[in-house]
């Protein structure tokens, strides 16, 4: 078997000979380039099993090559070598492709575990991507435009890096996204999914959690605990509900995400981290920056790239499949056989608005499975709540394509509500906030995106 094969491109001598001699430890064939012209030169005379390329080159940069890399060569990884602390960088080459980054100067473990995963990735595709392909164990069901749309996306986020973060109403399956991310790519093979509800830890215990904690760093702390940056050593760490951190633990976990380093209550030392970290909030993120309840620097770093997951509402056509895979899986495990609905129940089931979504659907077929009798369901065992019940049948999937465009519809919706508030208080802002259950600065950064003025014969 032939030895891997990367591309250093770096104009620093010593960079480029401190890469090489580690990367040929490594038991990684290197060669070398000191600018663009050259890099490319090389990129069309051969295949490389992955790229280490520094932001700043004598006749361009580094996005030059990640552009050119996308569009003949996107099966290698491409890492970014940026300046110390420049995370604002670091991030623009996460966005135009970068597999990671790494800081100068450079951490010769960090380097060492990119460079693992790297060519973990470079070597699965051709062969995991044909195997891995929409199969009836995939945890993402529906063959509906929008879920294959988010089907598409993951697959593409499993080979990078770069922090996700998935948007979503509650129930809509922003967990399942995050495990399919990682079970698709190369930190499966390295390192365990890790899950954590923010909500649900104490304040005063999360720094604890996350980063772990010494022996009598405080009462009841009887023995040295692992946290789950560590625990999530070498796979991934799946922030929900990241906008419920308080703001003091906000600050730390950015530390932690720009420094690769988390130190543990009560060390005196930092422990190095190899996390990719995917975050998840039903919330509107926008908006909690703009109140101050989220910090912004935090939201960008974070923010990386977002994954929206539709409501169940939006692609309805799926049901049918969501039902029957419920069902199957209720059955196995209860041991019991699987039951059916009756036409009643089924139209009960697709006329439903489904407020908790594709969670909801479940809970929902659990109960009616519990108690059903002679194998059959009825709409008396779904107990579905009749204020959510809807008038319309099925949407066609023509009516679930008006989703795509939710962004605008929802703009306009909000526009109209906040203009309703401030001309029934005369344009009295800090009652028109009150009026709406708003702080007043979210209320004026609302106008200014929306791009709401008072009428001009106002004063």
């Amino acid at each position: 078997m032939s030895k891997p094969l990367a591309l250093i491109i770096d104009d620093e001598p010593d960079i480029r000979e401190l890469l090489e001699i580690t990367l040929g430890r490594m038991g990684v064939t290197t060669r070398a380039a000191a600018d663009v012209r050259t890099a490319l030169a090389e990129l069309e005379r051969q295949r490389f099993d992955l790229c280490l390329v520094d932001m700043r080159l004598p006749d361009g940069n580094g996005i030059d090559i990640l552009r050119y890399m996308a569009e003949h060569h996107s099966e290698t990884p491409v890492a970014m070598i940026t300046a110390h602390g420049n995370m604002d960088t670091a991030i623009e080459a996460l966005k135009a492709g970068a597999f990671d980054f790494v800081s100068k100067p450079v951490e010769l473990p960090v380097l060492r575990r990119l460079v693992e995963t790297a060519l973990r990735l470079s070597h699965r595709d051709g062969t995991d991507a044909a195997n891995k392909s929409v199969t009836r164990d995939d945890p993402l069901i529906g063959e509906s435009e929008a879920m294959r749309r988010v089907r598409a996306l993951t697959d593409k986020l499993a080979r990078s890096q770069a922090p996700v973060f998935i948007t979503g109403e509650s129930g809509s399956g922003k967990e399942v996204a995050a495990r399919r991310i990682h079970e698709r790519s190369p930190r499966a093979a390295a390192g365990a999914f890790i899950a954590v509800n923010c909500g649900a830890i104490p304040a005063e215990l999360m720094e604890s959690e996350l980063f772990g904690h010494e022996k009598g760093a405080f009462t009841g702390a009887t023995a040295r605990k692992e946290g789950l940056f560590q625990a999530a050593s070498g796979g991934t760490l799946f922030l929900d509900e990241v906008a419920d951190l308080p703001l003091a633990m906000q600050v730390k976990l950015l530390r932690a995400i720009q420094e690769k380093r988390v130190r543990p209550v009560g060390a005196t030392t930092e422990i190095p981290i190899d996390v990719r970290l995917i975050s998840a909030t039903h919330k509107n993120m926008e908006e909690l920056v703009a109140s101050g309840q989220f910090r912004e620097d935090l939201y960008f770093r974070i923010h990386v790239i977002e994954l929206a997951m539709p409501p169940l509402r939006a692609h309805r056509e799926d049901l049918p499949l969501l039902i029957e895979h419920f069902l199957a899986r209720i059955s196995h495990q209860t041991g019991t056989p699987q039951p059916h609905l009756s036409e009643a129940a089924l139209q009960a089931l697709q006329n439903y608005h489904y407020p908790g979504n594709v969670r909801e659907l479940e809970n929902i077929l659990e109960r009616a499975c519990a108690l059903c009798e002679n194998g059959v369901i009825e709409v008396e065992d779904l107990g579905l709540n009749p204020g959510q019940q809807e008038s319309a049948p099925l949407a066609s999937p023509s009516e679930a394509d008006r989703f795509t465009d939710l962004e605008s519809e929802l703009a306009r919706v909000e526009r109209e509500i906040l203009y309703r508030a401030l001309e029934a208080t005369g344009w009295n802002r800090t009652a028109a906030a009150k009026r709406l259950g708003l702080t007043l600065r979210s209320l004026r950064y609302r106008m200014q995106k929306l791009g709401l003025e008072p009428p001009t014969n106002d004063t």
